[in-house]
This record gives structure tokens, sequence and C-alpha cells, in this order.
């Protein structure tokens, strides 16, 4: 197991140094054996082995950084904490809601947030079209929504007037590009450990005039 470890951390800490995230290892290694822990009794990912959450999970959370618009971000059907627990760890200064409906995984949540001690996290158990906070986001991030319409159409109540939405994709999304009617524009990414291609759809927010 010790092997194991010092192998992960090291795929791990060669992954962060295209980001300059070196220092968060320590805190994001924690938040992936949880996971693998987790994982073996309440099915939170698909993805069973260490080595390949290191890139598929953690990675290519933290890719998005760059487009992250404000303070105040809420990450939809968050499950196992992905993207939204690698980027509370690496943005301590922003707010972030983990939102899910599903209490195993928002179970694990609270555990990761206590354990890791986590101040900038709110966990909130509650399915999307039921959460209604005082306060738009100024990021809606997602990478559980099927269409890019769908998630527009489901999380539009939970965004600030000037907010954006960041959808997490694979292939280019023509066609779901071609369905929505606002301004948006694709970031393609590469990841250390993930084959194929990868893109971040940012969408602005365009509230409707009142008459």
């Amino acid at each position: 197991m010790k092997v194991q470890i010092t192998q992960i951390e090291s795929q791990l800490k060669e992954g962060l140094q295209q980001f300059d995230l070196d220092a968060l290892s320590a805190s994001l290694i924690d938040y992936l054996f949880l996971l693998n822990k987790w994982n073996l009794a309440y099915n939170l990912t698909a993805i069973r082995d260490l080595e390949s959450m290191v890139g598929k999970h953690i990675l290519d959370s933290l890719a998005i950084l760059p487009w992250l618009k404000g303070k105040h971000i809420i990450d939809v059907g968050t499950g196992a904490g992905l993207p939204g627990i690698p980027l509370a760890i690496a943005r301590p200064d922003f707010n972030f809601v983990l939102l899910d409906s599903n209490g195993k995984k928002t179970r694990f949540l609270n555990e990761v947030k206590r354990q890791l001690n986590l101040k900038n996290v709110e966990i909130v158990q509650f399915r999307v079209e039921n959460y209604h906070p005082t306060q738009g986001f100024d990021t809606v991030v997602s990478r559980a929504f099927s269409s890019l319409e769908q998630m527009i159409q489901w999380t539009q109540h939970l965004i600030a007037d000037d907010g954006i939405w960041l959808a997490m994709k694979g292939r280019y999304p023509d066609s779901e590009l071609n369905e929505i009617k606002q301004n948006c524009s694709v970031e393609r990414y590469t990841v250390t450990g993930i084959e194929g291609e990868r893109c971040c759809v940012i969408i602005k927010n365009q509230p409707r005039k009142s008459s």
C-alpha cells in the first residue's frame, strides 16, 4: 500500500505541475483515498482505480479553474464532489455549494468536508428544481448534464444576472451548441493521463428584460 501511495503522489504532483498547483497535493491525496475507500461500499464513481482517478477526476476538475467567474460558485449534480471538491481545495477564497439529491453522496461529501476542514464548502441535498437560494451564483458548473439545453433549463433559477455556466464536455458539442440561444465560447484543453478530447463550454446568462 505504501508503494501505491508513493506512486499516486508522484502521478498527482506531476499532473499538478501543468496548473502550478503542486502545493495542493496533500489535500487532494486525502480526498482521493477517502473517495476510494467510500467507493467500495457506496459506488460513488464508476472509476475504480486510483491511477485513473488522478487524471479523470482530480486533474480534469482543476483544468476548468481559469474560467471560473466570481467567488460564489455552485456545482450542480456534484456526485462524489467533482469538480467541486478539487476546485474548493484550489480556491479557498471562493465559496462553493455542492448540490446533489443522493443521500449517500452527500454523506460522503460531508465527511470529506469534515476531514479536510473545508470551510468554503456547503453541501446541499436537494433536487436541483427544488433548491432556491437567496442569491444567484456567479458560476454554475456541472459535468453531470446530458445536454447544454437541459443544463440551462434546469439551473436558470440558480444563476446571477451576469453569471455564467461552465459545462464540462468531451468532444466539441456541435449539435448541443446549435440548440441553445445564449452567447457562448468553447475552450479546448488537455489533461495529463486522459486520452481524447476535453472541452469546457462557457455560456453567458442573458436574463430577460422586464417590460
